[in-house]
């Protein structure tokens, strides 16, 4: 199971957090975020996954935007159509000695009709799942995911939303195709700036194959 780390916005940190080695770290490129990233990438490992995280912009913005910061993904987490995501995967696919992965975003409620994802299959390497609040992310909750026993997609997800220590043994008996967990505002201090105590933590504890909740509180 992968670690992504989200939300990535000042230089040291952005080194320190990539000394642990996930392996996908994300900057928000969505100006009303308070995560929002307008700077310079450090120089990290090459296994990390540079992602950048986009609502509603355009093809060609993020296409550009992923040029600037040799982006290796985009993630969508907007109202992304299935249109542009095939106009966004025919022009990545036309670019030379360039891999950059798809990663569409669904917000998910009680609600969640699993039927709308059938579309996306063919134009999008990964799905993530957040949960449904008044931002397109990061709301800091995690969604019922009781609801995940109706996806039938064989396609691996990203799991997102207010994931913390507290939700591993949970995700450990989780019988979807989970391929990254993404976390973001439970390691934080503030905005954007990641507490790597706590991410070393999470991430020792992710990795084991098999871990019950009594050894893991008494790790922590």
């Amino acid at each position: 199971m992968k670690l992504k780390i989200c939300g990535m916005k000042y230089p040291d940190n952005i080194l320190e957090t990539g000394a642990l080695l996930p392996d996908y770290m994300g900057f928000i490129f969505w100006e009303k975020s308070a995560r929002y990233f307008d700077g310079t990438i450090p120089e990290l490992i090459h296994t990390i996954r540079k992602t950048g995280v986009f609502v509603d912009e355009t093809v060609d913005n993020v296409l550009s935007t992923a040029d600037k910061y040799h982006l290796q993904a985009v993630q969508l987490h907007g109202k992304e159509t299935v249109e542009f995501c095939r106009e966004l995967r025919a022009k990545i696919d036309a670019k030379i000695d360039v891999t950059i992965e798809i990663i569409k975003t669904f917000s998910i409620d009680e609600s969640f009709d699993f039927e709308v994802l059938a579309p996306f299959e063919k134009v999008c390497d990964y799905f993530l799942f957040d949960t449904k609040g008044k931002l397109p992310g990061g709301n800091g909750t995690t969604f019922d995911w009781k609801i995940l026993e109706n996806y039938k997609s064989e396609k691996p997800i990203f799991l997102s939303g207010g994931i913390g220590i507290e939700e591993i043994p949970a995700i450990k008996n989780l019988k979807v195709p989970i391929y990254a967990i993404d976390v973001n505002s439970k390691f934080e201090t503030e905005p954007g700036l990641k507490n790597t105590t706590l991410l070393r933590k999470f991430q020792k504890n992710l990795k084991p194959a098999t871990l019950n909740p009594k050894q893991l509180y008494n790790e922590l």
